[in-house]
């Protein structure tokens, strides 16, 4: 009887030890692309992370948003905003970072200062930042972009690369490309690191040229603006990256998805 009763409460402390384990989690970290202002929609402008949370069950992940706009590679770290991501890392969970759209401002200047070195070699400038009015050392795009890799996957992490999505800026009827840019070089620090990506830039823009120009404007951007989605552009946005997250290969992000979501 009284082996019985010890089993018992071994499996009851098995039980509730059990629920108390925290859910997976998802990181999204980028630029106001990914979500724009308060993410209330202001100006008619989205990002599209404030959208793809609808794709996931909150049930069985969590889901945290903590891109902010004006970032770069460099000051999303710089500002210790990484730092309060990294700190929450656990094993399994995931980060999708998409970073460029910033990344070719000034390297050091009185207004943001946020531009980083162009490539993804090693190379590194110092300077004495007359924003902040601190020595730094300011890096290529590609080592900011590997150290976040890195340090998720020291965490025990799962980093997936978003390429940039491309702005709304056409010629002869196409999104215009930009080779040998942000796009190729996200693509190439992933191929390096062996990780997976996910090719917004190239997908997005196939997907826009199908509609062309006249039908794009004012429905998925505006005029006024090339670079931040509408409601539906970043709804757009959302719904091929849960496509794309769905044909990830090995990746288990996708067991998280729902099958028909509420998009609001």
């Amino acid at each position: 009887m009284k082996q019985t009763l010890i089993l018992f409460a071994a499996a009851v402390l098995l039980l509730a030890f059990k629920g108390d384990k925290p859910r997976t989690a998802l990181y999204i970290v980028g630029d106001s692309t990914v979500k724009n202002g308060r993410g209330d929609g202001a100006g008619g402008l989205r990002g599209w992370g404030e959208k793809l949370v609808f794709y996931f069950d909150s049930t069985k992940i969590n889901v945290e948003n903590h891109a902010l706009g004006g970032t770069s590679s460099r000051t999303f770290q710089t500002r210790g905003l990484w730092d309060a991501v990294l700190q929450k890392i656990k094993k399994g969970d995931y980060v999708l970072m998409q970073f460029g759209h910033n990344d070719g401002g000034a390297l050091n200047d009185s207004s943001r200062a946020r531009g980083t070195i162009r490539g993804i070699v090693g190379d590194s400038v110092e300077i004495d930042n007359i924003l902040t009015k601190k020595h730094e050392v300011v890096h290529s795009y590609g080592w900011y972009m590997r150290k976040m890799v890195r340090e998720t996957k020291a965490k025990g992490g799962i980093p997936v690369i978003v390429t940039p999505i491309p702005r709304n800026d056409w010629k002869d009827g196409k999104i215009i490309r930009t080779p040998d840019s942000y796009p190729d070089w996200a693509k190439e620090i992933a191929r390096q690191e062996n990780i997976q990506y996910i090719d917004m830039n190239k997908i997005l823009a196939e997907k826009l040229d199908t509609y062309g120009e006249d039908q794009v404007i004012e429905k998925y951007f505006f005029k006024r603006d090339h670079t931040h989605p509408t409601e539906e552009g970043a709804k757009l946005i959302a719904a091929l990256m849960a496509q794309e997250i769905k044909a990830l290969p090995q990746c288990k992000l996708k067991r998280y998805l729902v099958k028909n979501p509420t998009i609001k």
